[in-house]
């Protein structure tokens, strides 16, 4: 597995171009490499959270988003389960702010649609509770501790 954090340590992010980056959906088997390798960095390797705990059955049952800058280097990644849940967000820090998880965010809200889901729910960050209510969510009930992080509960309805 390439080492995305690696691969975008020395990288400013003024010097990105996300008019070029392209966003792809498929499955696990077909993402796998790259849309792991940004999990790890981001979840494992900068969050903390435990590396068994990063991959689960949900992976291979899930459509995955990832997104690629115009030299097919992977910039961040999300999935949207059966169940209509999205989880896994992640953008490389050099990558943040310059609207690469809306794109993935997007696709996987159009994967969603296009399988005729009526809503949708993920668990949030808390520090990115905003990101996803300037994108329709809504958040449900109250903050809770998932994998040592603050989380909420937030929901969108499709259609």
């Amino acid at each position: 597995m390439t080492d995305a954090r690696e691969q975008w340590a020395a990288a400013p992010a003024a010097a990105l171009d996300v008019q070029g980056v392209e966003v792809r959906t498929g499955s696990w088997e077909a993402l796998r490499a790259q849309a792991g390798a940004v999990r790890f960095a981001v979840f494992v390797g900068e969050q903390g959270v435990p590396a068994e705990i990063e991959l689960d059955d949900n992976d291979a049952a899930s459509v995955h988003a990832l997104a690629l800058d115009r030299e097919g280097r992977a910039l961040g990644t999300g999935r949207l389960l059966p169940d209509g849940r999205i989880g896994r967000m992640a953008v490389l820090p050099a990558a943040r702010g310059r609207g690469v998880g809306a794109r993935i965010l997007g696709a996987l809200i159009e994967a969603a649609q296009a399988r005729g889901d009526a809503e949708l729910l993920l668990h949030a960050q808390t520090s990115a509770i905003g990101f996803y209510r300037r994108h329709g969510f809504t958040p449900v009930g109250a903050v809770y501790q998932e994998a040592g992080i603050a989380h909420q509960t937030m929901v969108r309805r499709l259609g």
